[in-house]
Parts: C-alpha cells; structure tokens; sequence
C-alpha cells in the first residue's frame, strides 16, 4: 500500500456509464517477458516477471510475481497510488506471492512507462484495463479459475488504486474479493464537498499527476474551469461523478475489506462509510478498518495492514474457513506517548459490526458565553467573532473577508506529517481569525466522552448577499481555556444557498475519533474561510443563529483492547509493589518553571547537570551529568560515535523530552515543553515535508502562515539569502536536488531568523559541493551574532565549519572548548606561509633531519609538518634556511585524530 510519506502519490478516480460486455483476447503481448528471481527471506523463493502488454490502445508496463511451481492458486491485481508506478507496491506483491497466489501489478494510464492519458479510472480507460489484466491471468496455467475465463482474483490498493478495486468489482463480475485502501467512493463529494471546492488537494492532483496536459481533454477543461471560479459547477460533478465507485454502488457484491485513514483531509472516513453502507445492501460481507493515518500522514499501519488484506484473502479467494478476517469494525487509537522515542502509542478499539457515523448520539447544549463583539483589531487569533451579537451569544454575526483573505488553517497537505495522529495527546495546528467566525461552547464536561463518528448540529443561517460558505468543525478544549485541539486536523465546507437560509439546517461535523476528557468543553466554530478550500471573493456578513444543541456520537459497542501487560506483573506482584512503592518515593514532580535567571539572559545556551536515563532502565543512561555553555556568535560541533546521546541531547533541548535532572536554559529561561523562549531556537531535524508542486518561495510561506506569527516577522528574505537558493526559490521544489531541498528546509528553520538553530546531520545525502555550499550558509548565518549547533558524523566539516566542539561519549562529556584547542596538541605543527608552497620545496621539508612527514595545506600556502624528534625550533631554523616566507607556526591535530584520541581514552 502507499506510504504517506509519498501522500502525493495518492490520486484520483473515475466512473463509469455503461459499456458492453467483456470484450476477449485483450491482453497482446509486445514482446517477450522479463524473468526475475527476487530475493526473500522466507521459502519459496518469488519470480517477477516483467511485460508490456498492448490493450486498449496503450502500452501497459506490468509485473508478475509468482512462486512455487505451476500448482493452481488464486490471483490478486494491487494498484498503485496516484503519481506513482507498479514499483511502489513491489514489496506487497512479493509478499502475496510467497504466500501462495499469483500476483499482477501494473502502471496506470500516464504514470511509469504505461502510455495514454491519465482518464480518473475511466469505464473504457484505466478500468477496462483492469478487465484485460484479468483476461491475462484466466489464461495463465497456474492461476485458480472458477470457470472458464474466470480466474479466481481480488483487487487491493491505495487511494487510486483503492478506487479502482472498487471500480472493478462493478464493472467485472469476475472479482471475488476487494480491499480498498484510502480510497474514495465519489471524487465529486471528495474534491467538491457541499458544492465547495477544494482548491488546495485538487492543485496537488494536478501537479502530481504531471500537469493538466497529462490529463484527458475534458478533465483538464473541467479543473480550469472551476480553478478560476472557485466554485464547482453541474457539469464538473457530473464528470467526477460517472467515473466514481459510486456510479456502479448497486453492482459491488463481494467481500469488501474497507481500510480508512483517520488522518485524511482528502478522502475522509464519510468516504468509507458510504462504501460500507452500499456494499453490506448489496449482501455482501464488509469489514471497516480506521487506520491511524491518511493522505495528510501519520503512521499508514503498513504491516498490520497489510497482513489484515492477507488474512482477508485468504478467507475469501483461497477459502480458508480458519482464517481470520478481523472484527466487523476497528479503530486504531492513540494513547499516550512512548518515552523512548516520542512515538503515540496505539491501541484498537473494536466492536462486531460497523457502527455507523451516528451511534450512541449524546446531546450536549452550546452557549455562546464569554462572547464578545469583534472590534475589527488588535485581538488575538482564537478570540470569538460575533460583531453585534446578543449577550447569550446564541446569534453571531461575522464577515467572509474581501477575497477571503487571511483564511483560517486547518489541515495543511504536507505540513506537520502526523500531526493529527495526536491530537488526542492535546497536540494541533489550527488558527482562525477574529471577525470571521462565529463561536459555540459546551460547559465542562462532567464526565468523559469518546467521539467515534460525525457529529451534528442544527444552525440558522443568513448572508447578506449570495451563498453563505462556511467551514464547521469542533475543538477539544482544556479546562482553562487557552488550549483548543482540533481532532484529526479536520473541517467540513457548508454552501448554504440563499433559499436555504433562514431556515433550519443540519451540519454533519468532520468523522473524527477522540476523546474529550471530563472537565474539557467542546467548541464548534463556523469560520467564512479555510485555507484548503475556495471561498467567495466579495466581501460578505454571515449571521448565525444555535437552533439545537450538539450531537455527538458514541458507538457505545465499540470497546478499546486492553494494555498488554507483561507476564512479570502477574508472576510477580510483589517485586511490583516494592517498584511502585520505589517510585513513589524518588519522583521528583516539577510543578512550576524556574524564573529566568537574569544573568544568563544573553547565553544562548547553557546546560547543567543534565541526565536521561533509557526507559526502563535503572543504570544506562542516554545522557549523564552533562554540563556546556554556548556563547553569541558560535558555531557549536556536537560531536560522538553513534549511541553518544547526541540525539536525546538535542531532542531536550527542543522541549521534546523531559530530562531526569538537570537544567538547560535558553537565554536564561528554563526548557520546558513549549515554553515561549524556544520560539527564539530554529531547528531541522530529520529533514523536512514540503509541498512538492509549490515554489520554494510558496512552501516557506505557507509554513509561517501555519504558524500564525506575522508575515512581517518572518524575514523570509534575509533567511533566503543566508540559503543561497537564488532563482530556484520560484521554481517547484519537486524539481529540487536533495542539496537545494536540504538549503530550502534550513531557510525554514531560519525563519523569523533565531537566535539559537539547531541542525541535526545537515549534510546527510549531500555530494562534496553541496556540502561545502551547506558550511557557507552555516558561517553566514552566525556572523551576524547569532549561534549554531551542529550536529555532524564529518569530522572534516565540523573542523572547517565550527569555532567550538562538545564531544561526548557513552551519554558524557568528554571535552568541549574551541576547535583549535581540541586539535591543537601533538607532534603535528601548522606551518603558514606568505607565498603557495611549491612540490619540491614539500620535498625538501620531509627530507630534513627529525621530520616524519610534510604535506600542503589545501590552499597551498603552509604545511603540516609532522615532527620525528626535531623541536619546532630547529624546525623554523630549517625553514628560514630554506628560504620559506614563514607567517606563522603553531601546534596542529586533524579533528579526525583528536576525536579518536578522546574517544579511546574516554573508553578505557
């Protein structure tokens, strides 16, 4: 299945209107096969077996993956996801195959080396491509058949190639069984939700998919026409529409094995939930999966899934009765955070059958309490809206801003990957604006509630002049009030037409599943703008008036798995007792910050003390009593051999972990998780996610729109001149050399220009140019009195780069202190000289008496002269003899020989 981290290969689909019966012989080979044999770490061994087939007036490039002799076995067809190649599901089809079936994967119509254009799983394209692979496989001797020309076969795949699994089962009575990965069942409500367009995925369709010339005629047409617009029209529908799974709802009769991302802008879980619905009225057994992550990130479940679409077929195309298909519905969710990695921790809630969007529904009454008018400025982004509004604020009215700008941010394709898998850790990125938006609020809840499904709430709404289009979706928010998590990211578009307004309406909210915790309130807010969608261009006011309260399903039948426990806790509950008891009495609970320590408010960094132990662990540390300062104008080598601690370091210094003791403060502040001073530190860490059918100009931008601050603190510019990117800034990143990608994610961590950046291996990946271009913008940026650290495996460019080094070792400091002073010992001498050093007179230098080596600088003007018994004086004697134009001599060590030194002794 696709991998979110390749999301933009997720695509689009078509539907069908009607075509005629099964048309034979389809499958013409173009030329003879290639066989490979891939390697596996299991029995049998797989064979791939590559072609092109001609069908349908295009070349279809195809593989074939097969194992074990020529014994019958059923077949199963995995499409790939939108913008990418037969190649991305390579490793699931070799697994498949080792498991006993016969396996095709191909590349769709203008994706890999497949001719054609690219038709959004079109009835008489890329699906009636799917009927002739199917022909192919009827007449291969070692694939099961239930009849003649009817092999036994299933389809899998993600996002596209969900789709035409589904697709498939439509239009071919010949499927047996499906499993849809993060799919869609109508494109039009997917892309045009309630008649609202959904700019920002559709743009990224586009540009994935190669540009609208890649595209059928029509479908380019359509995409212009309603990109100029803004706003969908019939026909655009329509077109989406008839190429839809939708389209053949009634004729999708077979086992359906349904995997949803939670994590999903693009194809939310309603788009699962109309797939169920339609599937389980035609008779046929569905089960309903809600993966962690989607098209906008987040953990894809790979393993687990795959191994569910195993399992799946097994049950239905090998006809294993004892396999196990899972329950008739499963969630995965988060629960807390592993402290070993950062990582959410996951469990799966299940129950026997699909529940539904709407079970358990509990009714919570909103208030608009607290509500005050919206003064058009100076107030901050999260402050209700509500111009003139009532005192029981149960009608607000609010603006769509001339062309709808600034828009309110919810889910960003691309930005915070995984983000929302964490929302229930109190964990988002969300922000709308005061003045454009209305504002609704539950009291605390005196008891917990667990959201699984689509809440709904029934509003009265007008616009002063045409549609109203309005953006709904409901925060968790802390009892205190000053933090609003947005679960999963998600927001649902509302065009509410002038004969619907002024009456009652019902809003279906974003499908979510989370957990509101007992004193939380929830907070519906109706915005005029979102970021990823269009909104009209004139100016208009909205009233909104509560006309009931807020349901929110339950699904009280689905149950969370327990913890797994170790066996130790039931063998041995009295060691458990005395370890709780242990605990109780040695945690130290830090309960209030530090004040800053004014001394150190010009010290952008100084640690004391500092320790981390391993989870789970009562004597390794990952860090232990470490203690170094760093000053302006630095730049600081974090050097150590691997399992230093060098990571769990910088990851405390970003407030991502919390140490065990110790201190680190940021001109002068104690690190916290999200304490303020650490939005003066810019990082980059473990590279960066940027949109890729952007310029780089625009993906920077749309960062710190994210981000809330003001454009004009942003200094994109002067980050961008440190970077050196040049003319490529207006070019598409996708275009990008890995050293441009790296230079373009370092001028994001140096927007608003910090004063402390952290660089985690910023040279990975990068070719020596590159790499020297990397320790340019490194000197640049600290020359204007700011500080970098740097994390960095080579040596060679730390030594060129840095002004001071820490090298630590088994979780301790071993030295730290500028580079010339760590390097400066040995029998090693620096010579410099005023003229570049010729070869012979190199010679002559290694030829005096007490002199083991001499070698040329870089540059050609000095020597590394290694001593053999001479002093540095007789040495200078000999050089001034030799009528070398000596500036200066001094004691010199490669960072390389210094590090090994103090890394062996720190072993010994």
């Amino acid at each position: 299945m696709e991998k979110p981290t390749s999301r933009w290969r997720h695509r689009l689909p078509r539907t069908p209107g009607r075509w005629a019966a099964v048309v034979a012989a389809l499958a013409v080979l173009v030329g003879a096969g290639t066989w490979t044999a891939t390697a596996d770490d299991s029995v049998p061994s797989v064979h791939r077996q590559d072609r092109m087939m001609k069908m349908n007036g295009v070349s279809v490039d195809t593989s074939y993956f097969t194992s074990g002799g020529n014994q019958r076995r059923p077949a199963v067809l995995i499409g790939h996801g939108f913008g990418g190649s037969k190649n991305d599901v390579r490793a699931q089809a070799e697994k498949l195959a080792a498991d006993g079936y016969a396996v095709m994967t191909w590349s769709a119509r203008g994706f890999g080396r497949t001719t054609g254009e690219i038709t959004l799983n079109a009835p008489d394209g890329e699906v009636k491509d799917v009927s002739g692979l199917i022909d192919w496989l009827a007449d291969r001797p070692e694939v099961e058949l239930d009849a003649k020309g009817d092999p036994r076969v299933g389809v899998t795949g993600a996002s596209y190639g969900g789709a035409v699994s589904l697709l498939a089962a439509g239009y071919d009575k010949r499927v047996d069984a499906i499993a849809p990965v993060i799919s869609y069942w109508n494109l039009a409500d997917a892309l045009f939700p309630d008649g609202v367009f959904k700019k920002l995925w559709a743009g990224i369709f586009v540009n994935t998919g190669g540009g609208c010339e890649k595209f059928q005629k029509q479908l380019c047409e359509m995409y212009e026409r309603v990109a100029v617009s803004g706003k969908p029209d019939a026909a655009a529908r329509e077109l989406l529409t008839e190429r839809s799974p939708e389209a053949v709802a009634d004729r999708i009769d077979v086992p359906a094995l349904i995997l949803q991302g939670q994590s999903d802008s693009l194809f939310p879980l309603g788009q699962a939930d109309a797939m169920a619905k339609a599937v389980k009225a035609n008779g046929a057994p569905v089960s309903v999966d809600w993966i962690s992550g989607g098209h906008d990130g987040g953990d894809d479940e790979g393993d687990r899934i795959q191994g569910r679409v195993g399992d799946w077929f097994d049950r239905y195309l090998k006809k294993d009765e004892s396999a196990d298909t899972g329950p008739g519905f499963r969630v995965t969710r988060t629960g807390g955070v592993d402290s070993t990695d950062g990582a959410a921790l996951k469990r799966g809630a299940s129950s026997a059958a699909y529940p539904g969007l709407a079970s358990g529904g509990r009714k919570i009454t909103l208030t608009g309490a607290g509500q005050q008018p919206a003064t058009g400025g100076g107030r901050d982004a999260g402050a209700t809206g509500g111009q003139n509004a009532p005192s029981d604020g149960l009608t607000q009215t609010f603006r769509n801003p001339a062309g709808a700008n600034p828009p309110s941010i919810s889910a960003v394709p691309g930005i915070g990957g995984g983000l929302s898998q964490l929302s229930s850790l109190g964990v988002g990125l969300s922000l709308d604006f005061p003045g454009q938006y209305a504002r609704f609020e539950s009291a605390p809840l005196d008891s917990a509630v667990h959201v699984t499904g689509s809440p709904t709430v029934t509003v009265n709404v007008k616009a002063d002049q045409g549609d109203a289009v309005l953006f709904g979706k409901v925060y968790d928010v802390s009892p205190d009030g000053k933090q609003q998590v947005l679960p999963s990211q998600l927001v649902s578009p509302y065009r509410i037409t002038p004969a619907e307004q002024g009456k009652p309406v019902e809003l279906t909210l974003p499908a979510i599943d989370h957990e509101v915790d007992a004193g939380h309130r929830l907070r519906l807010v109706l915005s005029a703008t979102d970021l990823a969608y269009a909104s009209p261009a004139e100016p208009a006011t909205y009233t909104v008036a509560l006309d009931g309260p807020l349901t929110v399903p339950t699904a009280p039948a689905v149950k969370t798995a327990a913890a797994t426990l170790p066996w130790w806790t039931w063998g041995l509950p009295a060691a458990a007792v005395v370890i709780a008891a242990a605990l109780l009495l040695t945690a130290r609970r830090r309960t209030a910050t530090p004040a800053p320590d004014p001394a150190l408010a010009g010290v952008p960094l100084q640690i004391t003390g500092l320790s981390k132990k391993y989870a789970r662990s009562t004597d390794r540390y990952a860090v232990r009593d470490l203690g170094f300062r760093v000053e302006k104008g630095q730049v600081l080598g974090l050097l150590g051999p691997n399992g230093a601690g060098k990571t769990t370091t910088l990851r405390m210094l970003m407030g991502l972990i919390t140490p065990d003791a110790g201190e680190i403060r940021v001109f002068g502040h104690a690190i916290r998780p999200g304490a303020p001073v650490l939005s003066r530190v810019g990082s980059f860490v473990e590279g960066a996610g940027f949109l890729p059918h952007l310029s780089g100009r625009s993906n920077l931008e749309l960062y710190w729109q994210a981000t809330g601050r003001p454009a004009e603190d942003a200094h994109i510019d002067e980050a961008l001149e440190i970077a050196g990117l040049g003319d490529a800034l207006a070019r598409a990143v996708r275009t990008y050399s890995q050293g441009m990608r790296q230079r373009l994610a370092i001028a994001q961590a140096m927007l608003g220009m910090p004063d402390l950046l952290i660089l985690d291996e910023p040279t990975n990946g990068l070719d020596p140019p590159q790499i020297r271009e990397m320790r340019d913008v490194m000197i640049r940026y600290a020359a204007g009195g700011r500080t970098v650290i740097v994390s960095s495996h080579l040596l060679s460019e730390v030594e060129q780069s840095c002004t001071h080094l820490v090298v630590m070792d088994r979780g301790q400091l071993v030295q730290a202190g500028p580079v010339a002073e760590i390097t400066g010992s040995g029998d090693m001498l620096l010579v410099t000289t005023g003229a570049e050093v010729a070869e012979p007179l190199v010679d002559k230098v290694a030829a005096l008496p007490g002199i083991g080596s001499a070698t040329r600088v870089d540059d050609g003007y000095g020597l590394l002269v290694r001593l053999d018994g001479a002093t540095a004086a007789q040495l200078v004697a000999d050089l001034v003899r030799l009528d070398v134009p000596v500036t200066g001599v001094g004691p010199h060590r490669r960072l390389e020989d210094a590090f090994l030194t103090l890394i062996s002794q720190g072993s010994a």
